[in-house]
């Protein structure tokens, strides 16, 4: 049985540009997907797709049970968008622009006046609630973007790249309701790029790239796929990489990798912890002196590395513009 969010073949062209090409999703319900991708990958254009949107070329989509081609807005009921760029009324204050979404979607005044002091309150807005949204900074604005996204807790939410612009501390705060929301059964599709963030919200995660999905996998799955773990030593004079690349190879599972100018060997292994403590007996008894040494496990970045050949890249516009300018022709 389909997910609360599924695809099957998108495809979606914008001239030459096949934006997207055959994408297939699942998510169950209940649960966070994390798409990740380089800018232009195809990850917002996705999104608009499954939020009725855009209309894909080929292909089908379901959200929420409802097939989003032939009843859009039976799906537009059911679902909470979160876009990269804050979509608010800077004419309106903070409490109006809550309570006007509440109102279009049908609560009463009363109840729209409640659910906006609550949002307000817990986005950290409630001091400025009164002022009028042009006075507020960049990140206020993306809080209160947010916090309309979450006007009626509906069953599934995207958010596309949703802590763009936010300091660490308001980050944090937007990962605990996210993890709420899951927790109340709400489903997630959302894009990033900060990888960290997928690494800790996601249930699982979607690698995208020139429209297609590239792998799939949790977290740790798609980072096994990169290699195990690794041991990394930085030697105090370049004299002893020599020794030290000595001492490592008889633990090495692959190649020794050496960077001369920062002194630091890097190969890969298996042993963890205990491993880790020979190695740093032997190059004591090699009378190598060490300026660090470390267990280092595959991360994302190492992943994203990997499966497209660069580290992931936040522009100043989230996803690149081509695509950006794409969508909205």
């Amino acid at each position: 049985m389909p997910g609360a969010i599924y695809a099957e073949g998108l495809v979606k062209t914008f001239g030459d540009v096949r934006a997207l090409d055959g994408v297939d999703l699942d998510v169950p319900e209940g649960t966070v997907l994390g798409l990740l991708g380089p800018n232009g990958a195809g990850k917002t254009t996705a999104v608009r797709v499954l939020t009725t949107l855009l209309q894909p070329d080929s292909g089908r989509a379901v959200v929420a049970g409802i097939d989003v081609l032939k009843n859009p807005n039976e799906v537009r009921r059911s679902i909470g968008l979160s876009g990269q760029f804050a979509a608010v009324d800077e004419y309106l204050t903070g409490r109006e622009n809550l309570q006007m979404v509440g109102q279009l979607y049908q609560m009463s005044g009363r109840d729209a006046k409640k659910r906006a002091a609550q949002l307000l309150e817990r986005f950290n807005l409630a001091d400025a609630a009164d002022r009028t949204a042009k006075t507020y900074s960049g990140g206020m604005r993306r809080r209160l973007d947010l916090a309309a996204a979450l006007v009626v807790s509906p069953p599934v939410m995207f958010m596309d790249e949703p802590t763009t612009g936010l300091d660490p501390r308001n980050r944090q705060q937007l990962w605990e309701v996210i993890e709420e929301l899951v927790a109340g059964g709400t489903t997630l599709l959302l894009t990033t790029q900060y990888l960290e963030e997928a690494d800790h919200l996601a249930h699982d995660i979607c690698v995208i790239d020139h429209g297609r999905v590239i792998a799939r996998g949790t977290s740790d799955q798609l980072k096994a796929r990169t290699g195990g773990e690794r041991v990394e030593v930085v030697v105090h004079e370049r004299a002893q990489i020599e020794p030290a690349r000595s001492v490592l190879a008889a633990y090495g599972k692959g190649e020794i990798a050496v960077a001369e100018h920062t002194r630091k060997l890097t190969v890969p292994v298996t042993g963890g912890a205990k491993l880790l403590a020979e190695v740093i007996r032997d190059l004591d008894a090699q009378g190598v002196e060490i300026d660090d040494i470390g267990l280092r496990r595959p991360t994302l970045d190492d992943v994203f590395i990997s499966l497209t050949g660069h580290a992931a890249e936040l522009g100043t516009n989230g996803e690149n513009g081509s695509e950006q300018k794409e969508g909205e022709r």
